[in-house]
């Protein structure tokens, strides 16, 4: 937990552009061959709704976190009364000692009936006000801090565990989209009955030249990638506010680029895709990369606490919402309709080998482009590796060693392997970006953004109640407060883990047949 200084404050206007930054990433780059694949009517309605519903467990997080200021605040005030009370009873059993001393008699009791109960700590006006007092979010207390305060030992186990598992699955798909960016960019050799609209063969080779097949290109790159960021998950490195601005920066300029591009095929190409209005199938896919395309949760606390004016909170988060599925629905409907074939990674369709209608420009600016777009997550995706991989080492920390001097051999050196081996093996067994973003989004993903915030909110609210009291009103409570919203997202949360497991499930026997 830690006080923000005023100069680390920053405008709402600021704040909510932190957080469409940081929803708009790596998940929306798998959005549109999803979104193709489900239907352009159904993959639309399936965006809103789960856009509604991450919204909902949005606001549950914005509640807790100002519940658990009110808890740390009720302590700090049960504390200075107890620092109070104690100064009074030494200052009374002294003055005691000196009226017996002259012969008079001292008060028998440092507790009347005048003590009051709760000893103010300033002498503020605005500490007359107990929803001031108590429900401000002024203190960053993490997601893991509200997990400890609210749940028991076993809650807080389960909430460390399923944050480690999505950071693992956030790790594979970083490592598995650089190494496929890098493998797809700098293969050059393209078979004659492959046109740059089909997907070519891990088999093929590489380079025309060398007997370099590309799945043996793919994990050479991954292996280079991981040896290089890997080390920085033995020391701490914090990301800078000038590297930031400059991810955001390239973020902003990639997405815009790629909307125009594909505008500019659609208005001079025409649609070369025909994307169904339905595919019931392609549904557990998308559930998974929407669910991963409008996280958030995790790193709220960090976002919130340093906005300076939280009056309408919950209404401006509503329109960052809205701008970021707006946003969403024209990335995936413009590249549903102007590629013929989608791929995986939506920057691989922008290959400087031939795009759209797979004609290569001589024009060295839009050469350039291209190169940007094909190798835009190779830029921002290796500056968020090491800075999530030490994020796991630390969780998987908390989640073995509570105490800070215990093992430390373990500490600096097994857990730091362990954060980045599992991602790598991962990675080099599959480079299928679809599968490991529908699992990770649909598992813990939806663990991180349904549950975890919804069972927080029920407990926080329990908490709240019995200590402060029902008298004081939360002024950043949910607007979906009823309990059957609560009800609503875990039923959502776990049929969405069942569709999945069913999709899962359909594809193993059918490849069981096939290879029968």
């Amino acid at each position: 937990m830690s006080r923000q200084n005023s100069s680390d404050q920053y405008s709402t206007w600021v704040g909510l552009i932190y957080i469409f930054n940081l929803i708009v990433g790596t998940g929306a780059l798998t959005l549109p061959a999803v979104f193709s694949r489900a239907g352009w009517a159904l993959g639309l309605s399936v965006i809103l709704i789960l856009a509604f519903i991450s919204f909902i467990t949005v606001t549950f997080v914005i509640e807790v976190m100002a519940s658990a200021n009110a808890i740390m605040a009720w302590r700090h005030i049960q504390h200075r009364k107890r620092v109070c009370l104690s100064q009074d009873s030494a200052f009374n059993e002294s003055e005691s000692e000196v009226l017996q001393t002259l012969g008079e008699s001292g008060p028998s009791n440092s507790d009347s009936e005048d003590t009051p109960l709760v000893t103010p700590f300033s002498t503020s006006p605005d500490d007359t006000d107990m929803t001031y007092r108590y429900y401000v979010i002024r203190d960053k207390i993490e997601m893991g801090q509200m997990a400890s305060l609210f749940f028991n030992k076993f809650g807080a186990t389960l909430f460390y565990l399923c944050f480690a598992i999505y950071l693992y699955g956030d790790l594979s798909i970083y490592a598995a989209a650089v190494a496929k960016t890098l493998t797809d960019v700098a293969c050059t050799y393209q078979p004659d009955n492959y046109t740059c609209n089909d997907t070519i063969p891990d088999t093929e080779t590489c380079w025309e030249k060398f007997a370099l097949n590309r799945l043996d290109t793919y994990r050479i790159f991954l292996t280079i990638f991981v040896f290089l960021l890997g080390p920085f998950v033995f020391f701490n490195i914090q990301k800078t506010k000038y590297l930031q601005l400059l991810t955001s920066a390239m973020r902003w300029l990639a997405f815009t680029i790629m909307i125009v591009y594909a505008l500019k095929n659609l208005f001079i190409h025409g649609a070369q895709g025909n994307p169904p209005a339905a595919n019931i199938m392609g549904i557990p896919t998308l559930f998974g990369a929407c669910i991963y395309s409008f996280m958030c949760h995790h790193s709220l606390p960090a976002l919130v606490a340093p906005i300076a004016n939280k009056s309408s909170l919950t209404r401006s988060l509503a329109l960052d919402y809205i701008l970021i599925a707006f946003f969403y629905l024209l990335l995936a409907l413009t590249g549903a309709f102007a590629f013929k074939h989608l791929d995986d990674l939506y920057t691989l369709d922008f290959s400087p080998r031939g795009s759209g209608d797979c004609s290569k420009s001589n024009n060295i600016f839009i050469i350039l482009m291209e190169y940007f777009l094909a190798l835009f997550p190779v830029f921002t995706l290796s500056t968020s590796f090491p800075i999530i991989a030490i994020t796991l080492r630390n969780n998987l920390q908390l989640l073995f060693f509570r105490e800070e001097t215990s093992y430390l051999c373990l500490r600096k050196l097994v857990l730091p392997i362990l954060a980045v081996l599992p991602p790598y093996m991962i990675a080099m067994s599959t480079k299928d970006l679809s599968k490991l973003v529908e699992i990770t989004g649909s598992y813990a993903g939806a663990g991180i953004q349904y549950l975890i915030p919804t069972f927080l909110v029920y407990y926080a609210r329990q908490k709240t109640n019995k200590i402060i009291g029902l008298g004081v009103v939360n002024k950043f409570a949910s607007p979906f407060s009823n309990n059957c919203w609560l009800i609503f997202v875990i039923v959502w949360a776990i049929a969405c883990m069942i569709l999945v497991s069913v999709n899962f499930m359909q594809i193993h026997l059918h490849s069981s047949d096939v290879r029968l």
